[in-house]
Parts: C-alpha cells; sequence; structure tokens
C-alpha cells in the first residue's frame, strides 16, 4: 500500500469506509504516517476481515 495514496485521499476514504461500516469510530480509523500496520491491525480487529481484505477495501474506498 503506498503510504501518499493514503495520506492525500485520507478524510474522502474515511468518510466513504464509514458509511459502509457504521460501527467504526473516528479512533478506529485514526492515521497517523508510518503507522498503515497499526491501522490495518485496527480494522482486521473490527470488521473480522484479513489483511488483504482490509488493503482491497482501503484502495477501493
Amino acid at each position: 500500500m503506498d503510504t501518499l495514496e493514503i495520506k492525500g485521499k485520507w478524510n474522502e476514504l474515511k468518510g466513504r469506509i464509514k458509511q459502509q461500516y457504521a460501527d467504526l469510530t473516528d479512533d478506529d480509523l485514526l492515521y497517523e504516517e508510518g503507522q498503515e500496520d497499526r491501522l490495518i491491525g485496527k480494522l482486521q480487529q473490527k470488521l473480522g476481515k484479513s489483511r488483504d481484505e482490509i488493503i482491497k477495501l482501503l484502495k477501493s474506498a
């Protein structure tokens, strides 16, 4: 996953993901530069999806 790809569009992506998964909170979607693995891990736990599924979700949102 490209860090710049997330960084540049994060607010837009976050809004789309929250629409799809209303139970996610802002804390679940907290993105800090260089902490992509932490974000992916949180989403994996909350959504019960694999790492690949989460990456696909982030890229398609």
